[in-house]
């Protein structure tokens, strides 16, 4: 996260940033405060709670339980101190645009898509999404609010604590559960109950690339939020959908992640007035792909282009925190599959999204032309 801000100043995008832009003067940073016991309750069971603080108290001693332990999520120092500050900043986010302090909001250290009401999961202690979204409903009854997730992974605790609510919306759009964790978000997996047709799954096969994404972007994503009218819409934009992720596989390019965020920020603009919160999420690209990703993403909220070379004094300051060669070009990225792996990709993404589209009430027509 640090090197993303880190690029985001070097760009002048932010302000404070030693050679602004002048676009900076449209960005307000906002210094969150640790959510409230009581709306985190609104999400996380208690007893879960209590094993998080028990956790961050004494890490070491620290029997395993509820998903905190040795692998994705181990007990660190301070973690529900840690966790409430990222509930605070996404919740802060969300209600900026909600109550009608800015149209475009992002909280770049959230995203934690994976924790359960009663459990950590997938390096996530606590749902700051979905804490958010409750937060808000809660303040603002009857408010409709439309989750997009295109992380590479299933946006799996979001899609469980809202499968049943018809006033929100959850689209994923990830590597297909067959080839990475958590294994969920099939097709098939549409809501139960009142919140039948209110899950949208998108499994993309492995190497899906730009144009696959388009695809989605354009038969799922933009009629998905047209159908729905939510109020607002919250978007998880993890970034290890890009091909040099190391723990995913999928062919995302950062062009294409740009133009993947721009047309959710559209879409947004047309379904809710542009009322749109972003997130980060994953990511583990760490000193290369990650930082020009969530920039890119920033400077799509701003509705900016960036020169493509990269200022040189962040090269220096990446190149000294990895050891490793910093880009030259934000854009400076491509994916060449191996000869007619782009076709079948592209194949099974159209058959991905036919499917979808059959099975979701609010996409159940026939495709639009072209």
């Amino acid at each position: 996260f640090t090197l993303a801000v880190d690029l985001m100043r070097a760009y002048g995008l932010l302000p404070g940033s030693p050679a602004p832009a002048p676009h900076a003067s449209r960005v307000k940073a906002v210094q969150p405060e640790p959510l409230d016991r009581v709306s985190l309750e609104l999400v996380h069971d208690t007893s879960y709670i209590e094993t998080v603080i028990a956790a961050g108290a004494d890490p070491t001693g620290f029997a395993p339980r509820r998903g905190i332990g040795p692998g994705d999520t181990p007990a660190f120092r301070s973690m529900h101190d840690a966790a409430l500050m990222a509930c605070g900043a996404t919740t802060r986010a969300l209600r900026a645009i909600v109550e009608g302090e800015t149209r475009r909001s992002m909280s770049i250290a959230g995203g934690l898509h994976h924790a359960h009401r009663d459990r950590a999961a997938g390096f996530c202690v606590y749902n700051d999404l979905a804490v958010a979204i409750e937060v808000l409903r809660r303040d603002h009854p009857g408010l409709r609010v439309a989750y997009v997730d295109v992380d590479a992974h299933h946006g799996d605790g979001v899609q469980e604590i809202f499968y049943e609510d018809p006033d929100v919306l959850t689209i994923s759009v990830h590597e297909s559960g067959r080839y990475l964790y958590p294994g969920t978000g099939r097709v098939v997996e549409t809501g139960k109950g009142a919140g039948q047709g209110f899950a949208i799954n998108v499994p993309l096969p492995p190497y899906a690339d730009d144009t696959a994404y388009r695809l989605v972007a354009r038969y799922i994503i933009a009629p998905a939020l047209a159908a729905f009218a939510p109020d607002a819409v919250i978007a998880q934009c993890g970034a290890d959908a890009l091909h040099t992720d190391p723990l995913t596989h999928l062919g995302l390019t950062l062009s294409g992640y740009r133009d993947l965020v721009t047309s959710i920020i559209a879409a947004a603009d047309a379904s809710c007035d542009g009322r749109i919160c972003v997130t980060g999420g994953g990511g583990y690209d760490t000193y290369s792909g990650v930082p020009r990703a969530w920039t890119c993403l920033l400077a799509a909220l701003l509705g900016v282009d960036l020169p493509d070379e990269l200022p040189q004094a962040w090269r220096t300051l990446a190149e000294e925190t990895s050891g490793l060669p910093a880009p030259a070009l934000l854009m400076e990225d491509s994916f060449h599959p191996l000869p007619g792996v782009a076709e079948a990709v592209h194949a099974e993404t159209s058959a991905v999204v036919e499917r979808v589209r059959q099975a979701s009430p609010l996409l159940a027509r026939e495709p639009d032309e072209e």
